[in-house]
């Protein structure tokens, strides 16, 4: 009898199995739009992919670069796109300027921009930045992030000089182009900056006058709020993000597999090593007091015109349902 049934099985298997294929939903689509192009800030949503965390959440998740980081936030508020990375200081103006646009998670949890110098420069403090040159490559807070900085020291903006070297941060302040540069990145530009035997002095703005906040955020339109896709988007990348800080060697060999070999240098291992600690080990959880303490800033500098209630911009999504 039971050579009986082992041989029903076998012969039933091939008839069942596409039956049982029927039965498990399609992956449901997803497409992020990135910031930039894909890098260590990333890290979360590649590993995520790598070890099929997407996957089993029943997600099929389409990764894609911008041609001008300034496309996301429209793209998301045009609905051609369901997540962008963004940023939580610039949210709180597209939001103003109209655009539908809802945080629904965090990537990296701290600031990553610095005011930098070169260490064997002539600045060793802020005050010593009077009557300097300051680069920066995009506007909209090199003033605001100047200003709060230097009041620390009792200087303004006034006291400085700043100029645009578009994305050449560091090969401006390295040629003595500028005497410090605005918005190079911590877990990058200063990375730089030493492989080149010219390493810098940073100061962090969160040090400095500027309250604390998120570097990089997760965007849905503001009608996707409620979708539990989005939930289990960043359930996904928070099972990747703890992968990542426990495994890091193996996190970095997923990080620069197939297409992404190019990655593998000097650079990209140190940002990844320097990045892994500024990850949000809980993407989906939203920090009130940061979001409403930085509007307010923003209104004590004449960013925005108010602080916006905190519901119309950002969100803790809800829980996801069992299952897909």
């Amino acid at each position: 009898m039971k050579r009986l049934l082992t041989a029903l099985a076998l012969l039933l298997a091939p008839l069942l199995a596409p039956l049982a294929a029927l039965a498990q939903p399609a992956p449901a689509p997803l497409t992020v739009l990135l910031d930039w192009f894909i890098n260590p800030d990333h890290a979360p949503i590649i590993i995520a992919q790598e070890r099929g965390d997407f996957a089993r959440a029943g997600l099929d998740v389409r990764v894609i670069a911008p041609a001008d980081p300034n496309d996301p936030p429209r793209l998301i508020g045009a609905r051609r796109g369901d997540i962008g990375v963004y940023y939580q200081k610039n949210l709180y103006l597209a939001v103003e300027q109209g655009l539908p646009l809802m945080r629904v998670g965090t990537l990296v949890a701290t600031p990553l921009s610095t005011l930098t110098v070169l260490r064997d420069g002539p600045v060793r403090s802020l005050a010593d930045l009077r009557g300097k040159r300051i680069g920066y490559s995009v506007a909209g807070f090199e003033e605001v992030t100047m200003g709060a900085m230097l009041e620390t020291v009792g200087l303004t903006v006034a006291d400085i000089r700043l100029v645009n070297v578009n994305f050449g941060l560091s090969s401006a302040l390295m040629s003595g182009q500028v005497d410090g540069i605005l918005g190079g990145f911590r877990n990058f530009e200063l990375h730089q900056l030493d492989i080149e035997n010219r390493p810098g002095r940073a100061f962090f703005p969160e040090q400095y006058g500027m309250p604390a906040y998120d570097e990089l955020i997760y965007i849905a339109h503001r009608d996707r709020a409620q979708d539990p896709l989005l939930r289990r988007f960043i359930d996904a990348t928070e099972a990747a993000t703890h992968f990542l800080v426990n495994n890091p060697e193996e996190s970095w060999r997923m990080f620069i597999a197939g297409p992404r070999r190019e990655l593998d240098n000097e650079l990209n291992r140190r940002a990844f090593a320097s990045t892994a600690n500024r990850f949000s080990l809980s993407p989906g959880a939203l920090d009130r007091n940061r979001y409403e303490r930085f509007a307010r800033f923003m209104v004590e500098r004449r960013m925005i015109r108010s602080v916006p209630a905190l519901e119309t911009y950002a969100v803790e999504l809800p829980p996801a349902t069992q299952g897909r």
